[in-house]
């Protein structure tokens, strides 16, 4: 892929070369020229080109922060009496009247 960016680039270069250097050509046509038919396609092609990466990085990620948060999930319940996950023999303590 990064041949491909740079023989464009060499390609968009020598194109604005070919217009400054022209007897009817201008420096800002070459800078046109150059940003137009050089770095704005090349962007674009290099942008969608990574794009497969920047979701793969994007899920790598997701589920390293989903991993820490189980992992943190878990050491917190750890610590608690009743962390067996069994509910408790007596939820509400019986209310008696006092006589």
């Amino acid at each position: 892929m990064y041949l491909v960016v740079i023989a464009w680039m060499y390609v968009a270069v020598m194109m604005a070369v070919a217009e400054a250097t022209s007897t009817q050509g201008t420096l800002l046509g070459a800078l046109v020229t150059f940003v137009l038919y050089g770095l704005v396609p090349v962007a674009l092609v290099v942008y969608l080109m990574l794009a497969p990466a920047r979701r793969k990085m994007l899920r790598a990620r997701e589920a390293a922060e989903f991993a820490a948060q189980q992992e943190a999930l878990r050491k917190a319940s750890a610590g608690q009496p009743d962390a067996g996950g069994h509910a408790p023999a007596d939820a509400v303590a019986p209310v008696r009247k006092e006589t």
